[in-house]
């Protein structure tokens, strides 16, 4: 995945014509330098228009991105069944407020990569779909753990499994920046990552405090 191509000077016009004559519509030189962005720690690059033709990132997804973009859809549905929990359950005020963050951020999120996944002419998996050898996801007995605790046994549970299923989601992410080729993969990817590792420490945060 490459970042994408910035043009920074103007196209010359060219523009012919006599007196009495047609004037010939203008049209663009394509002489201007392409300057394309590194990552971060490297330098831009200055590219000629014949190298910035090819350098610029493919709209196209592969089977890498089809298949994060599903799995992540039903990884994201887990933690939402979780989080619904907590307003009723938990004795937190914190954990409660991180449960509502996790749904106004995963919810938004789902919706995305089902629509994302409509333009690639693919389908979102069913609400039911397997997905236990996904990295980070809770046990069917586990989920039954959780909605039958309450109170600090509550809080203890869901911060255990959530950490843990984050986790999960960072390593799918890690993958798909390896293996994916669609830039709007990429975007969603590090954002994935970003916003779970800081969850993530901030459970570690509510772990210290309870344990």
């Amino acid at each position: 995945m490459r970042a994408a191509l910035i043009v920074l000077t103007g196209t010359v016009i060219a523009l012919t014509g006599c007196s009495g004559g047609a004037t010939e519509q203008p049209r663009a030189d394509s002489t201007a330098p392409v300057i394309a962005p590194g990552r971060p720690g490297e330098n831009a690059k200055t590219l000629s228009p014949g190298e910035a033709a090819t350098a610029v990132p493919l709209p196209t997804a592969n089977a890498a991105d089809i298949t994060y973009m599903q799995n992540m859809i039903l990884h994201h549905r887990q933690a939402l069944d979780m989080a619904i929990l907590a307003p009723t359950r938990a004795v937190s005020t914190k954990l409660k407020g991180l449960a509502a963050r996790i749904q106004d951020t995963q919810g938004p999120e789902i919706q995305f990569m089902t629509t994302w996944l409509q333009e690639q002419g693919q389908k979102a998996p069913e609400h039911h779909a397997e997905h236990d050898s996904m990295p980070g996801m809770a046990s069917p007995e586990q989920m039954a753990a959780l909605k039958a605790s309450t109170g600090a046994a509550f809080d203890t549970l869901f911060l255990e499994l959530m950490i843990k299923h984050h986790l999960g989601a960072i390593t799918m992410s890690e993958q798909v920046l390896k293996g994916g080729s669609h830039i709007r993969v990429e975007e969603l990817a590090n954002d994935i990552g970003v916003t779970q590792a800081a969850e993530i420490r901030r459970m570690q945060e509510m772990q210290s405090k309870t344990g």
